[in-house]
């Protein structure tokens, strides 16, 4: 027998009240939502976030590290999902990278649906590592952008559209466009949250137009363990700490850029005066827009900057346009020095190796060259006094300028370098360092990069890291330009 239609439309009236009835409190308030079906606590920027997302189109958060910036995205995910009707809402999630996305924003969106479901509160659906599913239809997902094109997102339609740009200071503007596309409804809603580390990226154009934009800022002095806010104490260790915050300092410096964006959650600047842009240098830490190959990944050598008065001696390696490892020691005696640097080049089969022969780097050189003769190694051992007068006298008066402007400026602007595969710190720690020196002209109007010692006061310490990779890029018999053959080659296939 057919169901009434009448009784059907009433069930659903019905169905639809006591779901308006039992959302209704949770729709104007999210942390009361977060409290009653999760059991967890939002503390004050986290409300903050989450009622601009009640309440604005469009927001942008800018914040420092150690915050819980994908935990409230995640939560917010959620929320989104439970308080709207079923069927009517929609959440798209995107990140940088396959990581960003799957074993971190939705690994949190799991952890909530599984926190929820285990204290008999269960969300609507079902939920796998990067979708989220109502019967047969896909209410949430999350993908990084090689795994779609962003025209792809003008097919999704719902009344409640909440688009999550996560570590958005990566994401192209191509994908902040598709965003906008979908959610352009009254009920519509796009959340764009990150590290602002990068000042040329959309993220920085973004967090600079607050007429459209709803800003929220975050710095590590906002945050509970600094301004005592209470909150409940399993939360405090999960949050950036006093000694995370005297670490960047002691390490970077609080006028690094990364200080200023890691903790304190502001842009940093191009320098009119700095050598190496800050927002060149971070486009180079992006991944490549196809995978490199591996003609890419040669030639293979290293660059030696030796320790002198208390500083590192660094070795880098560079594999094609590839930003490769790093050794760093403190180690004062030459002999085991060298013992060192045979050891990368073994352990790298470099082909070539440049090494800083001011002071004690002639003795390296020699014994170096010494060891090639007797078979211990097969690199090409050349000698590098930055002090000594430039290929170019009419645009620099020594090697250390023509080096850091043509490797250092030039290879970052031209995208030249990738440093895509670096882990975390030793990325922060050579932009910070590739990023401090600052250079002037003279009256000849040649440009001449500051000494080593005074970047060394801004920056607390040596540049040794910068130093390093420069060396590994600089070819001597045609400087920058013969190193940018196979950058060249690349660019053309």
């Amino acid at each position: 027998m057919r169901a009434d239609p009448l009784l059907i439309a009433a069930r659903r009236i019905r169905d639809r009240a006591e779901l308006d009835a039992r959302t209704a409190d949770y729709r104007h308030d999210p942390a009361a939502w977060a409290r009653d079906r999760l059991g967890e606590h939002l503390w004050s920027k986290q409300v903050a976030i989450a009622e601009s997302v009640r309440d604005h189109r469009l927001t942008a958060v800018q914040s420092c590290h150690g915050v819980g910036k994908s935990w409230t995205a995640s939560r917010l995910t959620a929320w989104w999902l439970d308080i709207h009707p079923p069927g009517e809402a929609r959440v798209v999630t995107t990140a940088p990278t396959g990581d960003q996305v799957k074993a971190i924003l939705w690994s949190e969106i799991n952890a909530a649906f599984a926190l929820a479901q285990a204290r008999g509160n269960p969300l609507p659906g079902r939920i796998n590592e990067t979708d989220w599913k109502l019967g047969k239809r896909l209410i949430a997902f999350g993908r990084k952008p090689s795994d779609y094109n962003p025209h792809a997102f003008q097919g999704i339609h719902a009344k409640y559209v909440l688009v999550i740009l996560d570590e958005a200071c990566g994401i192209n503007k191509q994908f902040w466009t598709a965003a906008n596309a979908i959610a352009t409804g009254e009920h519509c809603r796009i959340l764009a949250i990150g590290n602002p580390d990068d000042p040329g990226s959309q993220f920085a154009r973004v967090c600079a137009n607050t007429d459209r934009w709803n800003i929220i800022r975050i710095s590590a002095f906002d945050t509970p363990n600094f301004t005592g806010e209470d909150v409940p104490d399993e939360l405090r260790p999960m949050l950036v700490s006093h000694a995370y915050e005297e670490d960047m300092r002691v390490e970077f410096g609080e006028q690094s850029p990364t200080y200023i964006s890691k903790v304190l959650g502001l842009f940093p600047s191009d320098a009119e005066d700095g050598v190496v842009r800050l927002s060149a240098i971070r486009a180079c830490t992006q991944p490549p827009s196809t995978p490199l190959q591996d003609s890419d990944l040669t030639p293979v050598e290293l660059g030696v900057d030796l320790g002198a008065g208390g500083d590192e001696t660094v070795i880098r390696e560079r594999c094609g346009r590839q930003v490769g490892r790093e050794w760093r020691s403190r180690e004062k005696d030459p002999v085991k020095v060298i013992a060192e640097i045979v050891r990368a080049i073994r352990t790298t089969k470099a082909t070539a190796v440049k090494v800083d022969s001011i002071g004690i780097g002639w003795g390296i050189v020699g014994s170096l060259r010494e060891k090639q003769a007797a078979g211990d190694h097969d690199a090409d051992i050349l000698g590098v006094n930055v002090s000594e007068a430039s290929t170019q006298p009419a645009r620099f008066a020594r090697l250390r300028s023509q080096i850091w402007w043509e490797i250092g400026r030039q290879l970052s602007e031209d995208r030249g370098w990738d440093l895509s595969g670096l882990n975390q710190d030793d990325r922060e720690r050579l932009v910070s360092q590739l990023t401090a020196p600052k250079y002037t002209t003279d009256a000849s109007g040649r440009i001449v990069v500051e000494p080593k010692d005074e970047t060394k006061k801004r920056l607390g310490r040596s540049p040794d890291n910068a130093d390093a990779l420069l060396l590994a890029f600089y070819s001597a018999a045609g400087g920058h330009r013969e190193s940018m053959d196979w950058l060249k080659q690349y660019k053309a296939a």
